[in-house]
């Protein structure tokens, strides 16, 4: 018998249910022994639900491409089957808030890659380096819903990896006023460019929505639990444009920065290249060695040659210089469907499971 936590997916015939399925294959944790889609797709083998579908580069890994695919709204019957429950289903935010309600109340946690539940105010929202200690709030949530073990975790959006850890390692030198452009991948509208041809030679200057999580979820990251519910932080202010761009896996910002304590471009390296969260302190499975990385070189951060940094779960950043209106601005960039989706809620898993809040059932 397996001592894994036994993990079902949630929405794994999507492209982010896929890199979930490809990065949980030989888990040292976590197996995937569920696997749970819309009911068009229930009663097939995952294999025959996908079908010419699978959009990752590594093949489908043998282990799933036998699984009966269950129908995601028959929640007790999948809840039954796992430990807990990774939610990339693709529904409207009021099915998706209810449906991983639903799962939680089951008493099995939830740990989520959608944006339904990251303003709800007891629901943690969680880049593991930089705010663990808000996983506490899922106590307050537990009496909310009337559950034991059940809960609902999420990781924020893809588009403020590329810089909010930067400005959290910066976080001495107090960042007060941020400027942030980010050119952001077709995959995270779930894309390749075979299914997206007009994205080749094209930028698109809009994303729905995508401003404005770019601006707030940092806030709710920074922010602290005061009677049972979490209030973000007020400064820095941040104003963000999001534009979409002809580049397949990778979201790069352009970021500047005023500070109120002077820093040398010196010290700012050192807190980026020494910054280190939980995940580094407890060696979690899918924790990078380095969280981030600086590249000396004028012309990086690259997406060919840095978005699988450290397996696509580090952030690299390049071209740090003073700024005649700002102090200081640089690039980041971070892989937007691994630290940015699956990979970054894997990690919210890990840390939950260390911090005692998943186990068998």
């Amino acid at each position: 018998m397996s001592e894994k936590l036994k993990v079902g997916i949630l929405g794994a015939t999507g492209m982010v249910g896929q890199r979930f399925i490809s990065l949980l294959e030989d888990h040292p944790w976590f197996e995937v022994t569920t696997v749970a889609a819309s009911p068009r797709s229930a009663g097939k083998t995952y294999e025959e639900a996908v079908g010419g579908r699978w959009k990752m580069t590594a093949p489908m890994p043998e282990g799933v491409k036998d699984l009966v695919v269950m129908n995601v709204n028959e929640v007790e019957k999948v809840a039954a089957s796992v430990d807990f429950v990774f939610s990339a289903v693709d529904m409207s935010k009021e099915e998706i808030r209810a449906i991983e309600e639903a799962y939680a109340r089951t008493e099995t946690p939830v740990v989520s890659n959608n944006s339904a539940h990251r303003w709800t105010p007891d629901v943690p929202m969680v880049v593991p380096e930089i705010n663990p200690e808000h996983m506490r709030v899922i106590e307050f949530q537990r009496k909310r819903l009337g559950t034991l073990r059940g809960f609902i975790a999420v990781k924020p959006n893809c588009s403020i990896q590329s810089y909010a850890p930067v400005l959290t390692a910066w976080k001495e030198f107090e960042p007060y006023e941020v400027v942030a452009t980010t050119y952001q991948a077709i995959s995270g509208a779930g894309k390749t460019f075979q299914d997206w041809p007009e994205m080749q030679g094209n930028i698109i200057p809009f994303i729905s929505g995508e401003e404005e999580k770019s601006e707030k979820e940092p806030l709710r990251i920074w922010g602290e639990i005061k009677d049972g519910v979490i209030v973000p932080a007020q400064s820095p202010v941040i104003t963000c444009q999001c534009i979409r761009v002809p580049v397949l896996d990778g979201h790069t910002a352009a970021v500047f920065v005023k500070f109120k304590r002077k820093a040398t471009k010196e010290q700012l390296i050192e807190k980026l290249v020494s910054f280190r969260g939980e995940p580094q302190r407890l060696g979690l499975p899918s924790a990078p060695k380095q969280f981030i990385q600086y590249l000396e070189e004028d012309n990086r951060p690259q997406v060919s040659l840095d978005v699988q940094y450290e397996k696509g779960m580090g952030i690299s950043v390049g071209r740090l210089r003073e700024d005649s209106v700002y102090d200081w601005k640089f690039v980041g960039l971070s892989h937007n469907t691994v630290r940015g989706a699956a990979g970054g809620a894997i990690l919210c898993a890990e840390l939950l499971k260390a911090q005692g809040y998943i186990a068998k059932k």
